[in-house]
């Protein structure tokens, strides 16, 4: 598990720079849906106040100044901690697999790190498969979306389409169609999501193989 704390450590910095970053001065409306924490944290307190509300339509500002504060709050101290057991429901369940889920998540990102590949493709190389057990018939959706406030374009699109790219190796054997990713392959970030399925995900099912 250190080589997991270590990676979802690097997920928590990701969300400290994203915050450095991203100031009431240049906080684009598609990032805070037009309410910036920044413009907000200052205002919360240790009690811990909350909405007086009870239907959104009657809500106000000072509402809303408590509410994100309090997601801005979650996201910095809790998050991640909840990857990290989000991970651990992994374990043991193996989905037929001859390794269990995370065992096959350490093993991908372990390849990606023995790989040279930075810190940010090492934890969506973890976390790729982190929706496994909660959706299993879309479980990149997951992963994508925990992880798409915090990483590149590329990678985010690598971790969302990886699925179907991934598909190649087997759809066939289940009545699919392998050939199915070829619809991606004229998007820009096709082989970086590719490379990713070949060189990492796909060869990460070895009993014998032991990440750190």
């Amino acid at each position: 598990m250190l080589f997991i704390r270590h990676s979802v450590g690097n997920f928590g910095q990701y969300i400290n720079q994203f915050d450095e970053a991203h100031s009431v001065e240049t906080c684009p409306t598609t990032v805070c849906n037009g309410i910036c924490p920044h413009a907000v944290r200052s205002g919360m307190t240790a009690t811990e106040p909350r909405a007086t509300f009870t239907r959104m339509d009657q809500s106000t500002k000072d509402d809303w100044d408590i509410i994100v504060g309090a997601v801005i709050n979650h996201a910095h101290t809790e998050l991640y901690g909840n990857v990290i057991q989000q991970m651990e429901a992994l374990r043991g369940d193996h989905g037929g697999f001859a390794v269990d889920r995370l065992t096959h998540c350490l093993q991908t990102a372990y390849l990606a790190e023995k790989a040279g590949k930075d810190d940010e493709y090492i934890v969506c190389a973890l976390l790729h498969d982190i929706g496994d057990v909660l959706a299993p018939f879309n479980h990149p959706d997951i992963a994508a979306g925990i992880l798409k406030p915090y990483v590149s374009e590329p990678n985010h699109w690598m971790v969302a389409n990886h699925g179907t790219v991934q598909g190649y190796y087997y759809f066939h054997h289940i009545g699919l169609d392998r050939n199915k990713r070829d619809a991606l392959k004229d998007h820009e970030f096709y082989d970086h999501c590719e490379e990713f399925c070949a060189k990492f995900d796909m060869p990460a099912f070895d009993p014998d193989v032991t990440a750190p």
